[in-house]
């Protein structure tokens, strides 16, 4: 990466500087990488609700079907009362099953798109018009702060779409522990987890031929151009995937069909053809490993649903206090 001659100030006031760092950094790194959080803008955050709706993608039609079906016996397990905070809610398209059976006090959705946070809460609240809605827009896994109104509520995280998947599994052991932190001593929470299964069904899930996850992709690159005054020529790079068996993992990537070059913020790069940015992971695990996983980060499993197919699973965990012994 090399600082332009012409020293070129942007005024990027209105940016979040933690994107205009991580796009910097990333694309000066090898292998090139931009976190997954910022494939999430208002656009990118539509795109994904289409994604969502597609018949290739499963883990959202199995995921609600799976959480229709236990919401009983969820209910009976946490019990009334408590305060729901969703982890990046989205369009909170599952959160009605939950509120309508967990009787909360209040609902606090966290999302890093304040757009279609703003939206989606409105929505909620024309459907819960009595429930108390705190919207906080935050990039949860950097930390956030829960609102006062909920102080004294014991707590139920809600962290639906296998989001955790996103993280390789050092961060999301860090980042259960924070939520652990967070949500406090006698929290509980129900979390998604896709399981390992045939690429053969894995890969159309995260490249449709109706190419709209790859519009998802790319639509970084146009975010990079409008926010942080990038030239990225879109139309060189093309949409990637792979499934790294070594990792458990669906990767998403964008490849450069020719040698490209272009600058942001002032600052040049350049990356030859076939070179890629590394855009998302989407970690699989088997039952067992997501048991770990979760104890890894401060949470005792203690129920969990699947689908006939076992291709995805809903766990409940609640908080406990680490043990210095056996």
């Amino acid at each position: 990466m090399l600082r332009c001659q012409n020293n070129r100030q942007l005024h990027l006031q209105d940016v979040d500087p933690a994107f205009r760092d991580d796009v910097l950094q990333g694309l000066s790194a090898e292998p090139r990488a931009v976190p997954a959080r910022w494939l999430y803008d208002a656009r990118g955050s539509e795109l994904f609700e289409a994604i969502t709706a597609l018949p290739e993608y499963y883990p959202t039609r199995i995921e609600r079907s799976i959480l229709s079906s236990a919401i009983g016996e969820i209910a009976a397990l946490t019990g009334p009362n408590r305060a729901v905070i969703e982890f990046g809610s989205g369009s909170s398209a599952k959160t009605p099953i939950l509120l309508s059976q967990v009787s909360p006090v209040a609902y606090v959705p966290i999302d890093i798109s304040g757009e279609f946070l703003r939206d989606s809460a409105a929505v909620l609240s024309d459907k819960f018009p009595k429930l108390p809605i705190y919207p906080v827009i935050a990039d949860f896994t950097r930390g956030f702060a829960l609102p006062d109104a909920i102080n004294g509520a014991p707590r139920l995280g809600f962290f639906p779409g296998s989001t955790i998947g996103n993280l390789v599994v050092p961060a999301a052991v860090d980042l259960l522990r924070l939520i652990s932190t967070s949500l406090g001593a006698g929290s509980m929470l129900l979390i998604g987890i896709d399981r390992v299964k045939e690429q053969e069904i894995l890969l159309p899930a995260y490249n449709d031929p109706n190419g709209v996850t790859a519009a998802f992709n790319l639509n970084l690159l146009h975010r990079i151009n409008r926010e942080l005054g990038g030239s990225l020529p879109v139309e060189d790079f093309r949409h990637l995937v792979r499934w790294n068996d070594a990792e458990a993992r669906i990767e998403m990537h964008l490849e450069a069909r020719q040698d490209v070059q272009f600058e942001i913020d002032g600052w040049a790069f350049s990356i030859a053809k076939g070179e890629t940015i590394h855009t998302e992971n989407s970690l699989k695990y088997g039952l067992r490993d997501a048991f770990v996983l979760l104890r890894a980060g401060g949470w005792t499993p203690i129920a969990e649903w699947a689908d006939q197919d076992e291709f995805f699973s809903l766990i409940l965990a609640k908080q406990e206090p680490a043990l210095s012994a056996p």
